[in-house]
């Protein structure tokens, strides 16, 4: 019996993907070894990444380079739980479902974060967090009902370079990104209402 994959990926990524993941499991292989022998397991792995994004929001306030090192930590923790499944021979749906939503409460703390710090207006942060919510929730509606997305945006990485643009550059240009990302996000989530409302 073919298991169905679940997940919020789209169309367009899905080469990639295989082909990044292959890339990442040569390249990883000496740490998947290590983690597997410490007998780590990936859930693991994206709880760590979790908490440490979520650090990252109280060490804004306090240490900005503490805070700019959990930031990293959670997104290279966030690279590793998949190739670890993987290496296991566990990947699944369950897994790549705690990931997806992981990186959504992370993404909505950082936001939540930059909107405390007065870096980014509330309106264009909430906006940001709701359609990447929405989109997010969206693909893996599409996916399960055989109408993925033929491509999605993915405006995460690039928000989290800007914040630190809009610290040491550029100040006041993270809610134009935040806007664009938006912006962005709806029209993505027009298209999947349109969709998924085609296939019910």
């Amino acid at each position: 019996m073919t298991v169905q994959k679940v997940d919020c990926y789209s169309e367009g990524e899905r080469a990639f993907m295989a082909a990044g993941q292959r890339a990442r499991a040569r390249v990883l292989f000496p740490l998947l070894f290590v983690l597997a022998s410490a007998r780590v397991k990936p859930d693991q792995l994206t709880f760590l990444s979790l908490l440490a994004g979520l650090l990252f929001c109280p060490a804004w306030f306090y240490s900005l380079p503490l805070a700019w090192t959990c930031l990293v930590l959670h997104v290279v923790l966030d690279g590793m739980d998949g190739p670890l499944a993987r290496h296991l021979g566990i990947a699944s749906n369950k897994g790549s479902f705690t990931d997806t939503m992981s990186d959504q409460v992370v993404i909505t703390a950082t936001t939540a974060a930059m909107i405390a710090a007065n870096l980014a207006e509330p309106l264009p942060g909430l906006l940001y967090v709701t359609l990447y919510t929405a989109v997010v929730l969206f693909a893996f509606m599409r996916n399960q009902l055989n109408a993925p997305y033929s491509w999605l945006v993915r405006p995460r990485f690039y928000v989290y370079v800007w914040m630190t643009v809009e610290v040491y550059g550029l100040p006041g240009t993270l809610n134009y990104v935040l806007w664009i990302a938006s912006g962005l996000l709806f029209v993505k989530l027009l298209s999947g209402f349109v969709r998924i409302r085609e296939k019910l």
